[in-house]
C-alpha cells in the first residue's frame, strides 16, 4: 500500500513538472497598468520595464530588489535610459533580497500610490511563483498583468525553479 501511495505521489509530482514546463507564462500585450514591477536578478529585465515607460504603457515603475550600491545615474548609463525617468517616474526598491520579499516590498508601494493595476516583469520560470507571492500580498482588488520575458530553461532550471514554487505553496499551508 505505501509503495502504491508513494508512486501516485511521484506522478502527481511528475504531471505537475510537466504543466509547469510546457505552460510557461509569455509576454503580454499593449494593456495599460497604473505601474509596471520589474523583479531584479534576470537578463532582459530591465529593458522590458524600460520599454513598457517609454512606450506610455504604465505611469510609474517599481524596480524591486535593487542593491544598496546601484544608482540610477548607473542604470541610466546601462540601459540608455533619460536620466529625468528616475526623478519623475522610477523607483528603486531596496528593501528585498528574494521573490517573497519582492512581493512585501511591491505591496507596500503599491500601497502608498494606491494603484489598482500593475504590470509584473520578470522571466518566465520565474514569473508562476513571483506572480503567487505578489497575489498573496495584494489581494484580489490589485489587477496584475503578467509580462514574462522570454528565456531557454534548461531542464534543470526548471526542475529548481518548480521545487521552489512548491515549497512556497507548502510553507503556507502549514504557516511558515
Amino acid at each position: 500500500m505505501l509503495v502504491r501511495l508513494f508512486a501516485f505521489l511521484l506522478l502527481i509530482y511528475a504531471l505537475g513538472y510537466a504543466i509547469f514546463a510546457v505552460t510557461l507564462p509569455k509576454p503580454a500585450g499593449d494593456e495599460r497598468t497604473d505601474a509596471v514591477v520589474v523583479l531584479t536578478g534576470g537578463s532582459g529585465r530591465l529593458e522590458r520595464g524600460f520599454e513598457i515607460l517609454r512606450r506610455g504603457l504604465a505611469q510609474r515603475m517599481l524596480i524591486s530588489g535593487v542593491a544598496r550600491t546601484v544608482r540610477p545615474q548607473e542604470l541610466a548609463a546601462a540601459y540608455h535610459v533619460e536620466p529625468g525617468l528616475f526623478e519623475c517616474c522610477i523607483a528603486l526598491g531596496r528593501e528585498s533580497f528574494d521573490t517573497r520579499s519582492n512581493g512585501d516590498e511591491v505591496a507596500r508601494w503599491m500601497e502608498r500610490r494606491r494603484y489598482r493595476s500593475l504590470r509584473l516583469v520578470t522571466n518566465d520560470l520565474h514569473m508562476p511563483r513571483a506572480g503567487y507571492e505578489l497575489r498573496k500580498r495584494i489581494g484580489d482588488d490589485i489587477r496584475i498583468v503578467s509580462d514574462a520575458v522570454p528565456t531557454s530553461p534548461s531542464f534543470e532550471a526548471i526542475f529548481i525553479e518548480y521545487n521552489k514554487y512548491l515549497l512556497g505553496r507548502a510553507a503556507d499551508l502549514i504557516g511558515i
